[in-house]
């Protein structure tokens, strides 16, 4: 072998190249600021009452063992700090909800919290009220868009009950061009590391790969090169068909078009069984596979056997009412049936310590696939009552027991209920979850939760799959069969869960794909 060959000079090269990125890395991470970040750890899980599963057995004086409801309590202190080397406004909170940041506390309920600041951050406080979002409810504390300088923090000291000590604790939320990340902090006793964990491996990564590479210059290894990531299509999409799942369409085509030049996507999201005809009338009409794809909450009622299904995701949906209807043990199947017969009439019907307020149903129209899932999941049969109001305000038909109304899409229905004294409609889980003048309703003693869906721990019935549907499978190359498989991909799962659904691309979650009851 001639050492001084061009492919040997290459490589030699490479590597010395690889070793001068290395220091450029290092100090990259040095000098160089880094993307905004919240980090958290828990400081603090100690048992306070005797009866918890785990943790150290402890001694108590007082109040804590004269308190009811204290046997299994539990104390946690929960640290929140900007460790990145930029400061975080209210603005950088990506979440849709007034609150930034959601801490989970699994299997246990909060029973109070206190917040607690540095001296010199005293500021931080005002932002902690009910108006700003700061609230809990069940297992979840609702954290406000606090404006974090770097290095600055505040502590939670939260009093829970039920649940082992040392169960999961998560952080969830979103910062704008930064991440959300659990935390550890050296003690007094360690020494703080020259450089981070992650300079560290990637100059030690990428200096083995540059000496790998040399050596397999050096031995003439001709190995073609892998393929790119995903093939781009060109063309024009049309999107059509759930409005619930709208958000995700746009989303990921507008993701799509950014990767793949040329490419231009539409979402016209105008209901389920309206998407599905119009991809069944262009593809008879076209006599080939059109460049359309419909999506459907569940399956649809249109039995062409051209109609080629994908399982893209599971959804769950929830019925809501009006913010003057407080249901705080929700409703029964029985008593949704009823309602949806024209059985009650008025709220007092189901509860005497409800208003007086005659019972408004705010529904879907025919096309929502939302609508199908609730008929088929929640009620068992169609929706019997007729429609009696085309304004959802003033009764047509004056001889009918309930006013009844049917809307386009399912933010018509959420802005209609907030509005209307009395009324009950259904939505989409994400969609209802931050829509002001709302209230979301369990069923059967179970609330709507993506992540007991998945994790099997509830059999909450409102929820279904959604299909991507096409006419005839899209040709190879396609536009149609590139965003389909871009859905299926880890950035279109990402997509879906950050809407609140869960891809049918999950492991975890093939097994709930493939129940077409969903």
């Amino acid at each position: 072998m001639e050492w001084l060959s061009a492919e040997n000079v290459v490589a030699v090269g490479t590597a010395f190249l690889g070793i001068v990125a290395s220091g450029v890395m290092v100090w990259y991470e040095r000098r160089v600021p880094r993307r905004k970040r919240i980090g958290y750890r828990v400081q603090m899980d100690n048992p306070i009452g005797d009866d918890v599963r785990s943790g150290r057995a402890n001694r108590r004086l007082g109040l804590f063992d004269e308190t009811p409801g204290m046997v299994d309590a539990t104390l946690v202190l929960l640290r929140i700090e900007n460790d990145g080397s930029q400061g975080i406004d209210r603005d950088d909170y990506t979440g849709p909800e007034r609150h930034g940041l959601t801490a989970v506390f699994t299997d246990r309920t909060i029973r109070g919290v206190s917040v607690t600041q540095p001296t010199d951050t005293d500021h931080l406080m005002d932002h902690f009220t009910p108006e700003r979002g700061f609230g809990y409810e069940g297992n979840r504390l609702r954290i406000p868009r606090v404006p974090l300088n770097h290095g600055d923090h505040f502590k939670l000291l939260v009093l829970l009950s039920g649940g082992d000590v040392g169960r999961a604790i998560r952080l969830t939320g979103g910062i704008r061009d930064g991440e959300v990340h659990p935390n550890r902090s050296a003690t007094p006793d360690d020494k703080p590391p020259l450089f981070s964990r992650a300079a560290r491996l990637i100059s030690i990564t990428l200096t083995l790969s540059v000496v790998t590479l040399a050596g397999i210059v050096v031995a003439r290894d001709d190995s073609p090169p892998k393929p790119p990531p995903m093939d781009c299509a060109r063309g024009s999409l049309r999107i059509t068909g759930s409005t619930a799942f709208a958000p995700v369409a746009r989303e990921v085509a507008k993701e799509y078009e950014e990767k793949c030049a040329g490419a231009r996507i539409t979402v016209d999201a105008r209901g389920s069984e309206a998407g599905v005809g119009e991809l069944t009338g262009r593809g008879a009409k076209s006599g080939g596979s059109p460049s359309v794809i419909a999506f459907s909450d569940g399956l649809t009622a249109d039995g062409s056997r051209e109609l080629v299904a994908n399982r893209v995701a599971v959804l769950a949906f929830t019925l809501v009412v009006n913010k003057g209807i407080d249901l705080p043990h929700g409703l029964s199947l029985s008593d949704v049936r009823r309602i949806y017969r024209g059985q009650v009439t008025r709220w007092k019907q189901i509860d005497r310590r409800l208003s007086d307020l005659p019972v408004v149903l705010v529904s879907r129209n025919a096309d929502s696939g939302t609508r199908q899932i609730f008929q088929r999941q929640v009620l068992g049969s169609w929706e019997r009552a007729p429609s009696t109001s085309l304004d959802c305000v003033h009764k047509d038909d004056r001889s009918a027991p309930v006013m009844r109304c049917e809307l386009d899409s399912t933010q018509q229905v959420l802005d209609k209920v907030a509005e209307l004294p009395g009324a009950i409609g259904y939505s989409e889980l994400n969609l209802a979850l931050g829509h002001k003048g709302v209230r979301r309703v369990s069923l059967d003693g179970a609330a709507a939760s993506v992540e007991d869906i998945e994790l099997g721990r509830s059999h909450y019935p409102y929820r279904g799959v959604e299909y991507a549907y096409t006419y005839r499978s899209p040709a190879a190359g396609s536009l149609a069969a590139g965003f389909l498989a871009y859905l299926g991909q880890g950035v279109g799962g990402t997509v879906i869960r950050a809407h609140g659904h869960l891809p049918c691309s999950a492991p975890a979650v093939l097994p709930l794909c493939a129940d077409d009851e969903g």
